[in-house]
Formats: structure tokens, C-alpha cells, sequence
């Protein structure tokens, strides 16, 4: 999916654990077929997942950026009825690995890539539940410090014009361009930074018959445009369970609209990018922008 993307094996995993984490050694090891673009994911035993950063960097950097992740898992645990991963350990480079890793917890489900909850009102009644209790996380001061979604929707017009560029062959491009203009120049209105998951797309959400069982990937818990984890509503719901959504956060329409250009945001990169590497990511931004241009 990624330049120089490094692989991860079983059996790099498994000197990695026995190594690091003798207290492991007896539990199987097994490889997760996971449409995350982060990580690859393998299961230690029933209980225990172990994610390995695919994308090269500096060791010291990628400690740190574990470390917050770990901090943001811990912040959210608990905080909301749905399960949502534990952090368990920090492993260390080694066995051809150049980078450290993480163990977390593991958690039961179907992510809603496979088990589609769109037309589940219920669903969506949780999922505005857990935008909801994010929300209600103190920020203990904490603001959006730049970096990704989350701020001012025109810090990401190179971006747009890039995807806009990479997107001819697959998408109506005239047409999105237009709806860009108007979503780039929506002010921030004048709600404060909440906390927000980020990333409510469907290879993080866990569906059981129909309903929300957990949230994964919930280390980008940050500071942000309360906005940001609208994109939910697009990635995962149809219209009508979309409304209920809307209903029960109570969103006035500047906030519904920035939730959409969020939305349109993540969705222009994942078509192009994940043609080829990750299909399910590219089709779920054709799904989103198909959504977004009929609402």
C-alpha cells in the first residue's frame, strides 16, 4: 500500500514474542487479514493482537508515537458502554523487525466492511452514543495542533488538487471540484475543540446483529473540530439512519456540513491512493462521495 512498505511474517512475529515476551510463548500466533492501511495485525492467542507499523521510519519517533497511542487507548477505556482496545505491551525492534510494536487488546466482532450496518437505525443510535461520549472526554485544555483533519478545512487544498489530479479515471472530478469550493470555505463556527476518535471508518468499527460492539484504532483520540467524527454518518450509514444520527447529536447545519466536507476529505485520498493496494478503502471513498453528492 505504501513506498517501501515493510513486511511482517509469522515467524518474524513469533521470534519477536518468544523472544520479548516469553510469558507468550505458548499462545499461537496468526495473521489478521485487515483492510487497515497502519498496521499489520496479528493474533497472539484468543486475547492479545500485536500491530506492526508497515511504513518505514526513525525508531525513536515511532517509540513515541506508540507511546501516544497507548495513552490515548488508556484515556478512552471505559469511557463509553463499547469496547474499545487496551494497551498491553511495547515491543522492541529485532528478528529483521526495524521498528518497535504494540500489543493490545483483542476484540470480538465483524468490522462493518464486511457486515454492512447502513441500514441499521439501532446502529446507528450507538454510534452517535459513542461520537457522543468522546465528545464528552475533558480536553483538560488540550486544542487541535495541526496535522491531518481536525482544523481548517483549506489547509487541505494541495492535497485535494492532488487527488483531484490522481481521480480522473474513476471519478466525476468536475463535479467534486465544485463541491469542494463550497465545503473548503465553511467557517469553524463558534463550537470549541472536542474530543474526537478521528477516524470512524468502517475497517474501525466493530458490527454484532446489526449493532456497534466496539471501536478499534482509537489511537488518534485528540483535540479537534467536533465535526471530524461526523465522517462516521458518511463512511457507514444511509439516509435515513443518517437523520437519526443527526437527531440525537443535535447537529446544527454548519456542523453537518463541515461533518460532510471531513468526510469528502478523507474519501477523495482513499479512492485513488488504495485503487490497486486496498481495495476496500478505495471503494468505501466511491460509496462516501456517492453519498455526499446526492445529500
Amino acid at each position: 500500500m505504501h513506498a517501501n512498505q515493510l513486511t511482517v511474517s509469522p515467524r518474524t512475529v513469533r521470534e519477536l514474542v518468544d523472544d520479548q515476551f516469553p510469558q507468550w510463548r505458548d499462545l499461537p500466533i496468526k495473521s489478521v487479514d485487515s483492510p487497515g492501511t497502519v498496521n499489520a495485525i496479528f493474533r497472539v492467542g484468543d486475547r492479545l493482537a500485536a500491530r506492526f507499523p508497515l511504513e518505514p521510519a526513525d525508531v525513536e519517533s515511532t517509540r513515541r508515537w506508540l507511546s501516544t497511542e497507548a495513552d490515548a487507548a488508556r484515556e478512552l477505556s471505559g469511557r463509553t458502554r463499547f469496547p474499545t482496545p487496551e494497551p498491553v505491551a511495547l515491543g522492541a525492534p529485532g528478528a529483521g523487525y526495524p521498528l518497535p510494536w504494540s500489543v493490545q487488546t483483542w476484540l470480538p466482532g465483524v468490522v462493518a466492511t464486511d457486515d454492512d450496518p447502513g441500514e441499521s437505525e439501532a446502529f446507528a443510535h450507538d454510534l452517535a452514543e459513542f461520537i457522543g461520549g468522546v465528545r464528552g472526554i475533558d480536553t483538560r485544555g488540550r486544542t487541535f495542533r495541526g496535522g491531518g483533519r481536525g482544523g481548517d478545512l483549506r489547509a487541505h487544498d494541495t492535497w485535494m488538487e492532488t487527488c483531484f489530479e490522481r481521480s480522473e479515471r474513476f471519478l466525476d472530478v468536475p463535479l467534486l471540484r465544485r463541491m469542494w469550493t463550497v465545503l473548503r470555505d465553511l467557517p469553524r463556527g463558534p463550537v470549541p475543540d472536542l474530543m474526537t476518535h478521528g477516524d470512524l471508518i468502517p475497517g474501525n468499527v466493530l458490527v454484532s446483529r446489526g449493532r456497534l460492539a466496539g471501536v478499534l484504532d482509537v489511537g488518534g483520540l485528540r483535540a479537534a473540530d467536533p465535526a471530524l467524527d461526523l465522517v462516521g454518518a458518511w463512511h457507514l450509514l444511509e439516509d435515513r439512519p443518517r437523520r437519526a444520527l443527526r437527531a440525537d447529536l443535535g447537529c446544527d447545519d454548519l456542523e453537518w456540513e463541515r461533518g460532510k466536507a471531513w468526510a469528502f476529505q478523507q474519501s477523495m485520498g482513499a479512492v485513488w491512493y488504495y485503487h490497486e493496494s486496498n481495495p476496500p478503502m478505495s471503494r468505501m471513498g466511491t460509496r462516501t462521495l456517492a453519498r455526499l453528492a446526492a445529500a
